[in-house]
């Protein structure tokens, strides 16, 4: 029986730029970092001979994305740049924020690519937009619109 979830992971391609993205930009935290390689990790992703790196990042409410670099491949085994959302598999990961309109213009002054301004929901609850991070990874931000 699964207790709760534990944290989400991407592959990246540079760590340093995601982290630029993730922490400077969005407002996440760096909780550990850790280089791993060995039978422990091998056995654990299935891929003979990996060296990896990871981030975990730290939200404010305590929830956890971990950042993967492979360092022992050269190939990502799926090229996502600005991928659509309706292709199978992950589709995106959505973060809850406080003040939509100055992460967009943020994000756009650092040159990533949006879909779109943020846009209200029909129901005027929230504002959402998509973004996406430097490997093209859609990132949904939702800020909750108090009446």
């Amino acid at each position: 029986m699964i207790l709760a979830t534990r944290h989400t992971g991407l592959v990246v391609r540079d760590l340093d730029k995601a982290v630029v993205f993730y922490c400077d930009i969005l407002g996440l935290s760096i909780f550990k970092r850790m280089k791993e390689s060995g039978s422990y990790i091998e056995r654990v992703v299935g891929i003979p001979g990996v060296a990896l790196e990871w981030i975990k990042l730290k939200a404010n409410d305590g929830s956890l994305v971990e950042l993967i670099q492979y360092h022992s491949s050269s190939v990502i085994s799926q090229e996502i740049e600005n991928s659509p959302s309706d292709r199978l598999g992950c589709s995106h990961i959505a973060f809850t924020v406080n003040d939509i309109d100055r992460l967009y213009s943020a994000l756009i002054g650092n040159g990533y690519h949006c879909n779109s301004v943020p846009q209200p929901s029909p129901d005027g609850t929230v504002k959402v937009m998509y973004a996406h991070d430097p490997d093209g990874i859609i990132v949904e931000l939702v800020q909750e619109l108090v009446p």
